[in-house]
């Protein structure tokens, strides 16, 4: 099999599912009225307005934030050589929740653009204070240190969530609603803000390609190759965070898609004979995730029509299950 394969058939994939995405919902789109709309020449005014201002958008935001989750879980597992990493481990998701509880209960901040800021600030904050505590102590910064930091500020941040939202009726209600992995109320203004920081974390990310490569064979041997190992870990994180940051902000903490996803990334890349190399293994997460988190989104839009089930629920309802069962089936590909 060509290593090109998978990576193609993922984009045509995606590509498909984005199709769907605009065409299917609480009211039904055929595709051939989808494409006069995409070209201006809808023959109803209110195809048009669906079409641009609701569907495009909430697609546009899926893909970006799934690739944004994908590539991150995908550099954490590499990068804690740990397969159970998931990219909440930093804290990101627990600091972004933290945040929005901080602008809805505290700063009274109503609008979504409003408190979507708070939320990455979050997510940064947590980051920074996980990566400093790992670096304590003689052996400075090690998977081992970081994980454990991240479980702790995570407790510890959840905790002060809980007893903010408590407290605030309002909080709670805005609250529950991002916490649910919610697609849904996405506008061009929200792909604007999350472009950049999903761009720069990814290039981050792909740079890191060649030395998690050499940190797969052991940190000694990917010292003796002349990989920086600290600097390595300091830009991973720094993806991580933008990566993460980012897509929680926008859609809300959409759990098992950074955790199943490069799993699945890796059985592909091992069918085509690429094996372990990261540098196909981040792009390949970066196609795949969002293909489910759009499966997950275009599946709940047409369960319950006209009403919608949030894509967070579903992934949660389906990925919970479908890990346990890979877990139990095969033995875990080799990071």
């Amino acid at each position: 099999m060509s290593r090109w394969l998978p990576p193609a058939a993922l984009a045509v994939l995606l590509l498909a599912l984005c199709a769907l995405s605009l065409a299917l919902g609480a009211r039904a789109v055929p595709l051939g009225q989808v494409l006069d709309a995409l070209g201006g020449a809808a023959p109803d005014a209110g195809v048009g307005n669906v079409i641009w201002s609701v569907r495009i958008p909430r697609t546009a935001v899926a893909v970006l934030a799934g690739a944004a989750l994908g590539v991150a879980g995908a550099l954490m597992q590499a990068l804690t050589r740990n397969p159970l990493a998931d990219p909440g481990l930093l804290g990101v998701s627990a600091g972004a929740a933290f945040g929005i509880v901080v602008a809805v209960g505290v700063l009274g901040v109503s609008a979504v653009h409003g408190y979507v800021w708070f939320a990455f600030a979050g997510g940064l904050a947590a980051s920074v204070v996980v990566y400093t505590l790992g670096r304590l102590g003689r052996s400075g910064l090690t998977p081992v240190k970081l994980a454990l930091a991240g479980v702790a500020v995570t407790a510890l941040l959840s905790s002060l969530t809980s007893a903010v939202v408590l407290t605030s009726p309002e909080t709670l209600n805005r609250y529950r609603f991002w916490s649910a992995g919610s697609l849904a109320d996405q506008s061009g203004d929200g792909v604007v803000r999350l472009l950049p920081f999903v761009v720069v974390g990814a290039l981050l990310a792909l740079a890191c390609g060649p030395a998690l490569n050499s940190l797969a064979l052991g940190e000694d041997v990917a010292a003796s190759l002349g990989r920086r190992l600290g600097l390595v870990r300091l830009q991973g994180v720094l993806a991580i965070t933008l990566l993460t940051g980012a897509a929680v902000a926008a859609i809300g903490p959409v759990v098992f898609l950074g955790l199943v996803v490069p799993h699945l990334a890796r059985m592909l890349a091992q069918r085509a004979g690429i094996g372990p190399d990261q540098r196909w293994l981040l792009p390949m997460s970066a196609l795949l995730a969002p293909c489910v988190l759009l499966a997950a989104d275009v599946l709940g839009r047409v369960l319950v029509r006209p009403a919608e089930i949030q894509a967070g629920v579903l992934m949660a309802f389906v990925g919970g299950p479908f890990f346990v069962m890979m877990v139990r089936r095969r033995r875990l590909a080799e990071l």
